[in-house]
């Protein structure tokens, strides 16, 4: 964590003396909830639930994020490499699918280390990446061998819309040779069962949040993905964009659709391209998701 490098941003902050990076972590590893969550993509969940482990910070920083408790601050507890091993080890005895890592990657390095850590002590669970999609493919080619599958957003296929609403005119370019690395590291997607559930045991999940007002965007999202990878990944269209940007932020000015939630017209109209380009099976939502209880309690 000296120079850090670990995510697009390459801000160069030396988080070993306490520097906050882009990400706003500095060089202690925080967790800020640890649960079993009921809410992901069925492969990922299953009737057990994901152990999921939240982390604070984001190299992102979406002006919509609904995790801003955390993403925004360093909101979490310290751990120690083996205090994380051991969280890792406990989901396992409560019975999760897998393990969750949420927003994981300005943390890597430690997370390797409890995961090796974890190992030795008979961990046996998959590792599930889930992450923003804004990843180097160097970061990446470090964890090979410690990441099972990756969850991973595809937010824009526009640089501009990603520099009005994430601050990251280059995500496009970034997120594409990302998911490319993410292909090539753990292939096509592998089940097996778990708690009478078909659990993804290996593979790739490409998530797009449908933005209220932004459905030609979407669209373009996924012509992007189809026509340069067919269906060899696991698409997750998601219309639970919960409206959760302060009134009067100045981003509302810009896109005040950002303090609705998606119509149910805008969210057919991105599921009929899907099936029109030829994406032969993905998950979708049903009923009402854009709900702030589904959002977790980090306090």
């Amino acid at each position: 964590m000296t120079g850090c490098r670990l995510c697009p941003r390459l801000c160069g902050a030396d988080r070993s003396l306490g520097e906050r990076g882009a990400c706003g972590a500095d060089g202690r590893l925080l967790v800020s909830h640890v649960m079993l969550h009921h809410w992901e993509e069925p492969p990922i969940s299953g009737t057990a639930g994901s152990g999921t482990i939240f982390f604070p910070g984001c190299s992102l920083g979406c002006a919509y994020c609904q995790n801003q408790a955390i993403s925004r601050g360093l909101n979490g507890r310290e751990l120690s490499v083996d205090d994380l091993a051991s969280e890792m080890l406990s989901l396992q005895e409560a019975g999760a699918m897998n393990v969750n890592l949420v927003t994981p990657t300005h943390f890597a390095p430690p997370i390797r280390n409890a995961i090796s850590q974890a190992r030795a002590r008979g961990f046996e669970l998959p590792i599930v990446w889930n992450t923003s999609g804004y990843e180097t493919v160097e970061a990446l080619q470090d964890d090979a061998g410690f990441v099972d599958v990756y969850l991973t957003d595809f937010k824009y296929a526009d640089g501009r819309l990603a520099q009005q609403l994430s601050g990251a005119a280059d995500y496009p370019t970034w997120a594409l040779e990302a998911l490319e690395e993410m292909l090539d590291q753990v292939g096509e997607p592998v089940y097996d069962e778990h708690q009478g559930s078909q659990r993804l045991r290996r593979g790739v999940v490409v998530r797009h949040l449908i933005l209220p007002g932004q459905g030609d965007a979407s669209l373009e999202v996924l012509r992007l993905l189809h026509n340069r990878f067919g269906n060899s990944l696991l698409l997750s269209l998601m219309s639970q964009y919960t409206p959760v940007v302060p009134e009067g932020a100045p981003i509302l000015q810009r896109f005040p659709e950002l303090g609705r939630t998606l119509t149910s017209d805008e969210y057919e109209r991105v599921l009929d391209a899907a099936d029109e380009l030829g994406f032969e099976d993905y998950f979708w939502q049903e009923g009402n998701p854009a709900q702030e209880s589904f959002i977790p309690n980090f306090s």
